[in-house]
């Protein structure tokens, strides 16, 4: 039996100076939703939207310059880049995770992109853990990406309000084999692409590309496209399926539901994150709601343990969830347990 372990050395962030109030939220919705139910119901204060140069691939190679500063490691160490940044980027069809091999000089890397969407982060740190284990030669990997889906958001769609508070940014974490420390252990995934077609960005694809008519339109056609399908399914199956993969990634790593420390957990509505808290008997205090920060999509459990490491809400000893889910429709859970391996 394998006695190998990975552990986080680096973390790091990218965040835009541009922000987007509840207020301004509002007023883009033409009133429909007020200033304090978007506050209050969807939890947004404010949410990072993107400045002239925060594309995709630059914001993750900022977040990746980041997380060296902010550990041990050489560029030149690395030996994958797995990049979780959005489709959408400076340039279709080109490799997010190259261009960061550049800009950071991790010269002796190879990347590749992978694609969970909001998922991404959590299943390219699982697929980095398992890469480590396999592959002797392979001893350090960078997870990193950016994020801004939120240009594509219509906010005079009703059925568009759960996406209301997208917002951008960058994330990275570094992966090391026998780090003996911060130890990601175990994780599960759980997907339905029985609904993998009922939200997603309607123009610009082969099935329905752009044209000169509807060229703006398609630039804010990120929509539930089987609005009444996805909500039914969801309901049906998605608290169910995260209490699944956060049981099994706990029984993965031989730990129960009353050892969890801190709850890493994507930006949600603000009912469905106390929700979540007092399914899993934990505090308020034992997480930290993205209010003002909205969604980063796959960012967003890397931000949240950046946070939670400044404020003291995780240490050396934290049993850290991490939790999130994707359109498609995906849902996953990672285990990770903070300081030096015991």
């Amino acid at each position: 039996m394998s006695t190998q372990n990975v552990g986080i050395v680096g973390i790091g962030i990218y965040l835009p100076q541009s922000t987007m109030s509840a207020a301004e939220i509002s007023t883009a919705t033409k009133g429909v939703w007020s200033t304090q139910a978007i506050i209050d119901k969807l939890g947004i204060v404010q949410k990072t939207i993107p400045g002239k140069n925060d594309g995709t691939q630059e914001m993750g190679a900022l977040a990746a310059l980041d997380c060296l500063k902010n550990s041990d490691v050489k560029p030149e160490e690395i030996d994958v880049i797995l990049c979780f940044g959005e489709e959408w980027k400076e340039y279709p069809l080109t490799t997010s995770a190259l261009y960061i091999q550049d800009r950071i000089g991790a010269i002796n890397a190879w990347g590749i992109d992978v694609q969970n969407r909001c998922c991404t982060s959590v299943a390219a740190m699982k697929m980095a853990k398992d890469m480590l284990i396999a592959d002797d030669e392979v001893n350090v990997i960078l997870v990193c990406g950016g994020y801004r889906n939120g240009d594509f958001v219509d906010y005079t769609d009703k059925d568009m309000s759960m996406m209301y508070n997208l917002g951008a940014g960058g994330g990275a974490i570094l992966l090391k084999k026998n780090a003996n420390k911060n130890l990601l252990l175990g994780s599960h995934l759980i997907a339905d692409g029985s609904i993998s077609r009922t939200a997603g960005v309607e123009i610009g694809g082969t099935a329905c590309p752009m044209t000169p008519e509807n060229v703006a339109e398609g630039y804010k056609s990120l929509r539930l496209m089987d609005p009444q399908r996805m909500k039914d399914r969801l309901n049906e199956v998605s608290q169910k399926n995260w209490m699944t993969c956060i049981d099994q990634a706990l029984r993965k790593s031989k730990l129960q539901r009353k050892d969890i420390g801190y709850l890493d957990i994507l930006h949600i509505k603000r009912s469905g994150h106390l929700g979540m808290l007092k399914d899993l008997d934990l505090r308020e205090d034992q997480s930290i709601y993205l209010e003002n920060y909205g969604h980063i999509g796959q960012v967003d459990q890397i931000l949240s343990l950046y946070l939670a490491l400044k404020e003291g809400k995780v240490k050396d000893g934290t049993v850290v969830c991490m939790i999130a889910a994707g359109i498609g429709y995906v849902w996953a859970a990672s285990i990770v347990v903070w300081g030096d391996a015991q």
